[in-house]
């Protein structure tokens, strides 16, 4: 029995977003309020400042916790629109 295909991300596909920090481009896709899907590359992870602070003389394998800015900014675009929320029926607090 073959499992049935996942069509979440060709109903509703992630979207390209700048951060409004520094010019790292992602693609993001906002299920709801709580849940945010990131896609880096190559070229956004290189152009990321909070990225290239947190791994300052570490090693490579360190874990990178997140861009609070970029975070600000997927926030912001979704309040104003500029990013789809799929399931905006329970607002942010």
């Amino acid at each position: 029995m073959m499992s049935p295909t996942d069509v979440r991300l060709i109903d509703n596909p992630m979207q390209p977003l700048g951060c409004r920090g520094c010019t790292a481009s992602v693609l993001v896709r906002k299920s709801n309020w709580q849940q945010t899907s990131i896609q880096w590359n190559e070229t956004a992870q290189a152009a990321c400042r909070e990225r290239a602070l947190s791994s300052r003389g570490e090693s490579s394998t360190v874990q990178f916790p997140g861009c609070e800015t970029l975070a600000e900014s997927i926030r912001s675009a979704s309040l104003e629109g500029t990013i789809d929320v799929i399931n905006r029926d329970v607002p942010e607090s």
